[in-house]
């Protein structure tokens, strides 16, 4: 079954005998609706609790309360705040992460994306859950997705369970990396990160308080209204610090200068890391309660800061990127000059390689936290015994090719000097012959 819509109706076409059919109002599947909104980064499940979670269980989708019970103040005025407030209390709201998997649900039921709103919305329906096909989503009533107040609260609720799930998994990076990020900032003695400890704190009280009153008001709001100019700060100093061991790598030639060049970035650039993190972790905060503010003050213009939200935090995304490939470019490159100096540098050479790629891994683990995707290869360690062996079979080829040339030019010196030889040979009895001439009397003498 397929799907296409008329306005301010609801058609599904189905399959029969190779041909498309329209499927009357009598005939279509009969069923709650499960609405279905993608913002590229969630998908929101919305619908009969019980075929919600039969859906979810179809897909193997694991999900989290979407939390939509907030959006009952924001959903309107008269006859639409109180079918949206019943639809709200009725339904059960679900949101899954999209990842590679996931994000395959949202391509096979073909939601309809707006480029107003950068969201993909959608119907499915069928007979207690088991979803038959697709009816895409046109103007009609009973759904939460006509109601554009609602619409953009639950892309906006959306957007902060994205950020609140990269946040979490920055706190697990931390933990797991076994980098406290507070005691490397205590470790500096830089002003902008000591800064940043206060503007930590001062943070994560106002999501506090978000998380017990569950909204932002005006004082709390007050309390944070100069965060993201600190933690730009760090951020930009941070990348700063990065570039810099970058730049270090790119002008060492000799392998003793890049060893230690490598082994200063290992030890440097996980805590630079940490430090990002938590930068990365505070913006995304501080965007979670943005939402809330413009949510409770603005609603109007909710979607509007939800959508610039975004695109700020790619650009984030990007610049970060781009410092961090940078690096990772700067240890290949010192990997690449070890590994062709192994032979003369067999201690150093592999050290160089090892800090490369230690390096490595904790870029990478770093971008998958924080949803950036990159590709790299660890670089091999060219053993001394390897290349000794290389340069072994080199001299013995060499070797060969100069034991023949030397044969021949053997043969050719033996060749000369023979006719070299003979003339001298040749020359030196004809000067006898004449001595012997010189010395016998004439008979005219005799």
């Amino acid at each position: 079954m397929r799907s296409a819509s008329l306005p301010g109706r609801l058609i599904a076409i189905r399959e029969r005998g190779g041909q498309s059919l329209p499927v009357t109002p009598s005939e279509a599947p009969t069923g709650n609706e499960i609405q279905l909104i993608s913002d590229g980064d969630g998908l929101a499940v919305i619908g009969n609790a019980a075929d919600v979670e039969r859906f979810l269980a179809s897909e193997g989708l694991a999900s989290r309360d979407l939390g939509l019970h907030r959006l009952k103040s924001v959903a309107g005025t008269g006859s639409a705040v109180a079918q949206a407030g019943s639809e709200i209390a009725a339904n059960s709201h679900r949101w899954v992460k999209l990842t590679r998997e996931s994000a395959q649900v949202v391509q096979k039921h073909g939601l309809r994306h707006s480029r107003k709103t950068g969201l993909s919305t959608g119907v499915v329906r069928g007979n207690k859950g088991q979803i038959r096909g697709f009816v895409e989503f046109a103007r009609g009533p009973g759904s939460l997705l006509t109601n554009p107040a609602v619409l953009a609260g639950a892309a906006g609720i959306m957007a902060q369970l994205a950020m609140q799930q990269t946040m979490d998994e920055i706190t697990d990076y931390l933990a797991r990396i076994d980098e406290k990020v507070d005691d490397v900032l205590r470790a500096q003695k830089d002003a902008a990160l000591a800064r940043m400890i206060g503007t930590g704190f001062v943070i994560e009280e106002a999501m506090t308080i978000r998380e017990k009153r569950g909204r932002v008001d005006e004082i709390t709001w007050s309390k944070v209204q100069n965060a993201p100019a600190t933690v730009a700060e760090t951020q930009a100093y941070t990348l700063l610090q990065l570039d810099a061991l970058a730049e270090k790598l790119e002008h060492k030639a000799k392998i003793a200068d890049l060893a230690t060049s490598a082994r200063e970035a290992e030890s440097k650039v996980q805590e630079w890391l940490a430090v990002l993190a938590r930068c990365f972790q505070l913006q995304d905060a501080i965007a979670v309660l943005e939402l809330d503010r413009v949510l409770d003050a603005s609603p109007d213009e909710l979607d509007a800061h939800r959508l610039g939200l975004k695109e700020a935090r790619q650009n984030r995304l990007d610049h970060i990127s781009r410092s961090t490939e940078r690096l990772l470019a700067r240890m290949d490159a010192a990997a690449t000059a070890a590994n062709a100096k192994v032979l003369l540098h067999p201690t150093r050479s592999p050290a160089v390689v090892e800090s490369s790629n230690h390096v490595a891994a904790g870029i990478q683990d770093f971008h998958d936290r924080l949803g950036i995707e990159s590709g790299r290869e660890a670089s091999d360690t060219r053993r001394w015994t390897d290349a000794a062996s290389e340069a072994r079979d080199k001299a013995l080829d060499t070797g060969a090719k100069g034991l023949g040339a030397a044969r021949t030019l053997g043969t050719e010196t033996l060749d000369r000097a023979g006719s070299v030889g003979t003339k001298l040979t040749s020359g030196l009895a004809d000067r006898a012959r004449r001595l012997r001439r010189t010395d016998q009397p004439d008979e005219e003498d005799t």
